[in-house]
């Protein structure tokens, strides 16, 4: 029988959210019900409200989460009511081309639930990412749901939902980042300083924090960043080149996604290093770089989508290594919210007063 849960809807471009009755389907074949218990206030959600990412309005907002699975429908055996799952965006397919060729993480035909869910009049509701995890319930394909230790705080485990696990994934899938490697990252908010901490886990020697608010880069230095610049009054590439003895750092990762910071993570590499961009541009950037120079500097130029991560390989294991203390997830958490304060939380990131405020359930 389907259910009435409470959750956070944006009803129209740049209006703001609201806490809504949402109708919850019985789980069809392949699909979960998930009782969430942490969401986190990403800045896509945000995207979503401002319409930045379709005009399918309304979104059930949140996708950065964990809860426990309430029921599943048939041909689910991967997980079982009961079982505590972080809920990713990006369940693989396990037929397409890229995971027939040992490649899941880059499937080209991931999928969610085939049921909507509504509001209480039957209008159809877009979710998040195809997640929508502001609200007390959400239904997801059942390969959106990868089962970790229960141990962890679900405010934590949640974060490797999206932006944490893009940004660690970005420096150790993407980046290759080893030890003694150099590495610079621009732009340090949630997803610049999960680089810094995933270049710390890979063993990097330098680990350079690029931003101009002089708070984040405390954050960053928290999480490992061995030397911070602040960009707002110090030429950053120069400042990089400096810190790695004139030649520039062996990986770049760009966590901002404008052309002027890729142009200076692009000269602020090494020769035959590599560029990581992480940070999501909007469809209007165009980047232009002289074709000799990207010749010249040899190297790699990749954009990381997810950190390229695989969650069934991936979050169980840094979960684990979190409960080992090896890697400060809970650093993240900025602070907890009630879910009639998601509008109030959006206001807060904008403004870059938070590293992640988390609704929890």
């Amino acid at each position: 029988m389907a259910q009435e849960v409470r959750g956070v809807i944006a009803p129209g471009k740049d209006q703001p959210v609201r806490v809504e009755t949402v109708v919850v389907p019985d789980p069809g074949p392949g699909e979960a019900v998930v009782r969430v218990q942490a969401c986190g206030v990403c800045h896509t959600d945000l995207h979503y409200k401002q319409g930045g990412i379709s005009d399918d309005f309304p979104f059930l907002l949140g996708h950065e989460a964990a809860g426990v699975v309430e029921a599943v429908g048939d041909g689910v055996t991967d997980v079982a009511p009961g079982d505590f799952v972080i809920l990713n965006w990006r369940a693989v397919c396990g037929n397409c081309r890229a995971c027939l060729r040992g490649r899941p993480w880059y499937c080209f035909n991931t999928h969610n639930a085939k049921q909507k869910m509504t509001l209480a009049d039957g209008t159809e509701l877009s979710p998040a990412l195809g997640i929508g995890a502001f609200a007390e319930k959400t239904l997801v394909a059942a390969g959106q749901c990868t089962k970790v230790d229960p141990a962890v705080s679900p405010a934590v485990a949640g974060l490797l939902g999206c932006g944490v696990m893009a940004g660690i994934g970005a420096a150790i899938n993407t980046g290759n980042v080893g030890r003694g490697d150099s590495v610079a990252v621009i732009g340090c908010g949630g997803v610049g300083c999960a680089a810094v901490a995933g270049s710390r886990l890979a063993g990097a020697a330098e680990i350079i924090a690029v931003d101009i608010d002089d708070r984040k880069l405390e954050t960053a230095r928290k999480l490992g960043a061995t030397h911070t610049v602040n960009s707002r009054n110090t030429d950053p590439v120069e400042a990089i080149r400096e810190l790695t003895g004139g030649f520039g750092a062996d990986v770049v990762v760009e966590a901002v996604g404008r052309p002027e910071t890729y142009k200076q993570a692009f000269y602020a590499r090494d020769l035959a290093g590599t560029v990581v961009l992480v940070g999501v541009p909007t469809p209007e950037m165009r980047l232009e770089l002289p074709l000799l120079d990207v010749f010249g500097r040899g190297g790699a130029l990749k954009s990381s989508w997810y950190g390229d991560c695989l969650p069934s390989r991936d979050f169980p294991m840094l979960i684990d290594l979190h409960l080992q203390g090896r890697l400060p997830l809970d650093a993240f958490v900025t602070e907890t919210v009630r879910l009639d304060e998601v509008e109030k939380a959006f206001e807060r990131m904008h403004h870059g007063d938070v590293l992640r405020s988390v609704v929890v359930f």
